[in-house]
């Protein structure tokens, strides 16, 4: 964008940033003794045939007003062409969201340039109903901040935009040999984030260095028996491994296990579920390179050098018994609840979920997490979460992905694994839940969570001030949406979110927005837009408030 009175708002909008929505990209990654993939793999197939594909082109004038603390105001013309397709099969199903588009400002501090999004995941059976391959990408626009901070469809300048792209494959394999089930997956994935100038710390602050790239790669294996086939209770073993090289000072996440596990039912419904085993979980990484003032050595990329010579060092390693003990209610096919307590990462663990579906119109999901992560498999395990058949949800004024998807099983969301792309390991724990409705003509919903996250970094080197740093961020929105007569049909949304970092000059972050957008088809194919949005933000980063209006007006020709 424009510079506008924006650009002196520069650190009110990178607080903004910092508290990007953040809901449960996964959860424990031995829950059950066998790997999400295979799971959400099999939930995903559906019977029947469908292709849906739905090419578009638009041209927009967009208006960003800044109400406080200036008062400029600022256009710009949008052109776009994007593809919205799904697929389901009786072996095989996905869907994908992609749109590039070229923005033309007036002025000298126009905004100009062009971005691709877009977001897919689907799956292929090899074997029907024994062995399938899925896979998942992610491309989006983001901004990045010198705090490590990242944020989807921002509005405010472009001086620190970034691209992300992410992208997994791998397959899942289901079967039995006798009364034993097996199961065992693996996936491998690639992340990277453009971000020349990524290291920005702010005067008096520690260095930030952004993530750069990472390799993470999983895989698992899991056999056993359901209760009464053949013995009273249902007995298993698993194993695992996860692991995520990570180019910034050459650091490295292995997580390696392996676990027995029991299931006893207790009613017709209820079952006590346990588990126990050996895990030996590492965090290593190499310092950086110093110049002859023992200043850290910066690259062209604006990212911290490593010093290849030195030996790795530890950051965080923990080997030893872990376990879990819990309980299993599936009252009916509606209704499923999960709540598990354990000892795992030297402490005591929290995980479970819960999913209601009083209707088919209606879904409501609570998820508890717990789990030790890099930015690039944390980014993965949320693409392999989302659903093989969804609607991408994207800003109704700029048309970025606004980083989540909605299905038939309820909504999913990338933005808890966006919200921060400092290069360090952590352990994120938080509790997530969203409840979504239809009637009549209208569509609705609600999300709301919490989330922690406590970075690893190596002591004496150069990232140590990151060591054991917590973020905490709580959040909530809201939406509706639905058809006005024949024609016509709107959506509205609101959000508040709220930070609280334990990096210096952080502070706390208060966020709150809402915006609507009006479809009005002419035609079969062409329809009229438009869409107004407002942001408020209240920072401890700046003595000044932020806040800014925007408005769109435009035509969408669909072939």
């Amino acid at each position: 964008m424009t510079k506008l009175n924006l650009k002196r708002s520069t650190a009110l909008v990178s607080a903004l940033a910092a508290i990007s929505v953040a809901s449960p990209a996964f959860a424990q990654d031995y829950s059950g003794g066998e790997g999400q993939e295979a799971s959400s793999s099999a939930s995903d197939r559906r019977t029947g045939n469908g292709v849906n594909v739905e090419p578009y082109i638009e041209v927009s004038q967009i208006a960003i007003a800044e109400l406080s603390p200036g008062d400029e105001v600022v256009t710009y013309t949008q052109v776009a062409a994007g593809i919205d397709a799904s697929v389901t099969g009786r072996n095989n199903g996905g869907s994908v969201s992609l749109r590039v588009e070229k923005n033309i400002g007036y002025g000298d501090d126009a905004i100009n340039g062009e971005t691709i999004s877009g977001v897919a995941r689907g799956y292929a059976s090899i074997v029907p109903q024994v062995l399938t391959v899925e896979a998942g990408a992610l491309a989006a626009e983001t901004r990045v901040d010198g705090n490590g901070s990242s944020s989807l469809s921002s509005l405010d300048d472009r001086g620190s935009e970034s691209q992300i792209y992410s992208a997994y494959a791998g397959p899942n394999l289901h079967t039995r040999a006798g009364d034993v089930e097996v199961n065992a997956n693996y996936r491998i994935g690639y992340t990277r984030v453009e971000a020349p100038d990524g290291l920005a710390p702010a005067p008096g602050a520690a260095p930030v260095d952004v993530f750069d790239d990472s390799i993470s790669q999983s895989a698992a294996v899991h056999l056993g028996t359901r209760p009464g086939e053949p013995l009273p209770i249902g007995v298993g073993v698993g194993a695992g491994w996860n692991q995520e090289d990570i180019s910034n000072l050459d650091q490295r996440f292995r997580d390696m296990y392996v676990r027995g596990d029991v299931s006893i039912p207790i009613a017709q419904t209820v079952q006590l579920v346990g588990g126990i085993g050996y895990e030996d979980v590492e965090v290593s990484a190499r310092d950086a390179l110093l110049d002859v003032n023992g200043d850290p050595v910066i690259g062209d990329d604006g990212r911290l050098v490593v010093d290849t010579s030195q030996p790795r060092q530890l950051a965080y390693d923990v080997s030893g018994l872990i376990w879990d003990v819990g309980v299993v209610w599936r009252p009916s096919r509606r209704t499923s609840v999960e709540a598990h307590v354990g000892r795992r990462y030297d402490s005591t663990t929290y995980y479970g979920s819960l999913a209601y579906a009083p209707d088919s119109r209606s879904s409501f999901n609570v998820s508890v997490y717990d789990a030790v992560s890099g930015f690039g498999s944390q980014l993965s395990n949320a693409l392999a979460n989302l659903p093989t058949e969804f609607t991408a949800g994207r800003n109704p004024l700029t048309g970025e992905l606004g980083g989540c998807v909605s299905g038939e099983e309820g909504a999913n969301c990338l933005n808890g694994a966006l919200g921060s792309i400092r290069s360090s390991v952590f352990r994120s724990r938080g509790v997530a839940a969203s409840y979504s409705t239809s009637f009549g003509r209208m569509t609705a919903g609600v999300g709301a969570g919490y989330d922690r996250r406590k970075f690893i970094a190596v002591p004496g080197s150069v990232l140590a001030a990151a060591d054991g740093v917590t973020d905490e961020s709580y959040y909530a929105s809201v939406f509706l949406s639905g058809e006005v007569g024949r024609r016509g049909n709107f959506t509205t949304n609101a959000y508040y979110n709220y930070l609280q970092s334990g990096f210096d000059l952080a502070g706390e972050v208060n966020a709150i927005g809402a915006s609507a957008a009006y479809s009005h088809n002419i035609s079969s194919r062409l329809s009229a837009r438009a869409a107004v949005a407002i942001d408020s933000l209240d920072s401890d980063v700046s003595t000044e408030d932020f806040t800014a209006a925007s408005a769109l007006v435009g035509l969408r020709f669909g072939f």
